[in-house]
């Protein structure tokens, strides 16, 4: 099994550390760097400010838990999408934009890749886990806005990444494909 999370930021990099123990290669993608703010909602450790996170999630994997990874510190385009995700198993999508998102989602839907989107709303009530067959992904109100900045919403982001690996979990022991509404109050297993 090939597990490849695009986007390991708040949502991937939670989720992503939570299944370390499945069997499975781990592959992380994410063109960004650690910065200091993303510290506070983010599965980084200090000395991985200024990395790549998707190489800064392998090392930390590898150094904490002893678990191998792949890491691709990319962006993923129209151009690299096939070359990157044509070998997943499963695609895990941790974006926090909508083009990305739809990108990933096309490539899956083409590809018949199984694909699972992790997405938290902005204001950060709620958190969703669903299939990329029940899913439309919404528009940010400003293109580049953050929804995971600074730790306000880092019990949410706990519980939305908990979510996910459980039911990434549940897709490579059983090949269950439930989906969930995460909130500060509740995670409510929705349509399966």
């Amino acid at each position: 099994m090939r597990i490849v999370f695009c986007g390991v930021g708040a949502i991937g990099s939670t989720a992503a550390v939570l299944c370390r123990n499945l069997e499975a290669t781990l592959v992380f993608i994410d063109f960004d760097r650690v910065e200091s703010k993303n510290l506070l909602a983010q599965a980084f450790v200090k000395p991985s400010v200024g990395k790549n996170k998707a190489e800064a999630l392998k090392l930390q994997l590898l150094n904490l838990h002893g678990v191998k990874a792949e890491a691709f510190g990319v962006r993923v385009t129209r151009d690299n999408v096939a070359a990157l995700c044509g070998s997943a198993d499963l695609l895990v999508d941790c974006f926090d934009n909508q083009a990305s998102r739809l990108l990933l989602s096309g490539f899956a839907r083409e590809a018949n890749k199984p694909l699972v989107h992790g997405a938290l709303a902005a204001d950060g009530t709620f958190g969703l886990v669903r299939w990329d067959e029940r899913f439309v992904p919404d528009a940010e109100d400003t293109e580049g806005q953050a929804t995971c900045e600074g730790g306000a919403h880092l019990p949410l982001i706990g519980q939305l990444g908990a979510t996910l690996a459980r039911v990434v979990q549940d897709f490579v022991k059983h090949g269950t494909r439930r989906d969930a509404m995460v909130s500060l109050v509740a995670v409510t297993p929705t349509a399966a």
